[in-house]
């Protein structure tokens, strides 16, 4: 999940052991932010220019990868047996880790070392898009500057690429992406004539009309450590919201903000959202079977619904994004998706940028992806393979493609994991029997507090 649940990890989970392996995958898949190695404020000081190291083309270019996308790299090596590679295996940045910036702070110190290219998270290239010291090269290399072409960038669903950008240019390219859609149980709605609700408020009704009459049944979940981004940021709540490269503006007071606590402090209070984790122990095996309805990213459908839950086959469905009645801004929020970054001190930028590019536009390659590329035409290739479709009850590409270009930008990436001050305040408070808007302050607090000790200026306007 995303790191973090999303399945990809950086910023959180646990589970039982009958859904191991499906969490297992789940946290390969997408990759989420984590905190750095160095909590220290990022230099100040703009990046040079970009001169490249003495370029020795044909020259063996090294790759670090996850063991999820180890497969992919191989398969670049294979088909291009001219291009000389040394791959190595590590974390990916999974969880948190900061293995990756302590490594390259090493490098930076020593000279060498340095990776041609690496697969991250969109945490890491909030250090790596920024110089170590005055007049020093960032470690990712500015890919919009004459090395990957603009109509290549361009192709990237609308905002997937934010991430990646920094004063001014664009330090990586986007793997996947895990935007956020509406799933639902088709079979169960069907027999008991629900209709697909389309705004929050339809949701919330229903959600009321399930406890009522189908107890037990549940329309959404709040328990896991990445909840928050599929409810708040599809809302627009502004909880990071980087307004200056050092300056984070969290305002859980914010209209966005209080209406989601408010709709759902209701629906917990009817126990039609349960404040149990999808993804904790034993939820899968008591409650699994009773899930009606779940508002979370593009992979539950194969990796909670299907490798978690063991709902059988063409049960589930998907539906675009909700929207708020009177409010006519489509929008949702994003739980996961790694990068791909090339060195600034590659001495072989021609085979690394080619192997990016591959890795992330290519249909050879993304078709068969464990995840939803970000790049627009692969992604169609996706959807067309029918490993990633067969198993729903209706088509999903409608409801993933509407989706994809809706992700809300406000919701910044940071130095820091969205996931802690969640996990740590909001979730024992929910536990205890605390609501979710008796929360916000606390939240906000712990938010703030996070952002100042990494380095930031935290304001609330």
């Amino acid at each position: 999940m995303r790191s973090s649940g999303s399945p990809r990890a950086g910023r959180r989970r646990t589970a039982l052991r009958t859904t191991a392996a499906a969490l297992s995958l789940a946290t390969a898949a997408l990759l989420a932010g984590c905190a750095s190695a160095e909590t220290s404020p990022r230099s100040s000081a703009k990046p040079q220019a970009f001169e490249p190291a003495a370029q020795k083309d044909g020259s063996r270019i090294t790759v670090w990868t996850d063991s999820t996308r180890l497969p992919s790299v191989q398969a670049y090596q294979k088909s291009h047996q001219d291009v000389k590679m040394k791959i190595v295996g590590y974390d990916g940045g999974a969880d948190g880790s900061t293995y990756l910036q302590s490594k390259v702070q090493l490098f930076d110190r020593t000279g060498n070392g340095w990776p041609d290219v690496v697969f991250g998270s969109p945490t890491d290239v909030t250090w790596a898009s920024q110089p170590t010291k005055p007049g020093a090269l960032p470690f990712a290399a500015p890919l919009d500057d004459k090395l990957v072409p603009q109509s290549t960038l361009d192709g990237f669903a609308k905002g997937s690429l934010t991430p990646c950008q920094f004063n001014g240019h664009t330090y990586c390219m986007r793997n996947d992406i895990a935007q956020v859609v509406l799933w639902y149980n088709k079979s169960l709605m069907d027999t008991w004539g629900y209709k697909v609700p389309t705004t929050w408020e339809q949701y919330e009704s229903l959600g009321k009309r399930v406890a009522k009459e189908h107890p037990g049944y549940l329309v959404g979940s709040v328990g896991d450590t990445n909840s928050h981004e599929s409810y708040f940021w599809s809302s627009r709540c502004p909880a990071f919201d980087l307004v200056k490269p050092d300056t984070l503006r969290t305002d859980l007071q914010d209209p966005h903000c209080t209406r989601t606590a408010k709709l759902l402090d209701g629906l917990i209070s009817a126990k039609a959202v349960t404040t149990k984790g999808f993804f904790s122990q034993g939820f899968a095996k008591d409650s699994g079977s009773k899930v009606m309805m779940a508002y979370g990213p593009s992979w539950y459908g194969q990796y909670l619904f299907k490798a978690a839950f063991h709902t059988p086959a063409r049960q589930i469905a998907a539906a675009p994004p909700l929207t708020w009645e009177g409010d006519p801004t489509v929008a949702t929020g994003n739980v996961g998706g790694g990068v791909w970054m090339v060195s600034s001190h590659s001495a072989n930028l021609k085979a690394s940028t080619d192997l990016v590019t591959w890795l992330t536009t290519s249909d050879e390659n993304q078709a068969s992806a464990p995840t939803y590329p970000a790049y627009s035409k692969a992604a169609k290739a996706w959807l067309a393979n029918p490993a990633n479709s067969d198993y729903f009850a209706g088509d999903v590409s409608d409801a993933f493609r509407r989706a994809a270009g809706a992700v809300w930008t406000g919701w910044s990436n940071t130095r820091f994991s969205d996931a802690t001050a969640w996990s740590s305040v909001v979730l024992p408070a929910l536990t205890s029997g605390k609501s979710l808007t008796s929360t916000l302050p606390a939240w906000q607090k712990e938010i703030s507090n996070e952002a100042e000790a990494h380095g930031y200026k935290a304001v609330t306007r």
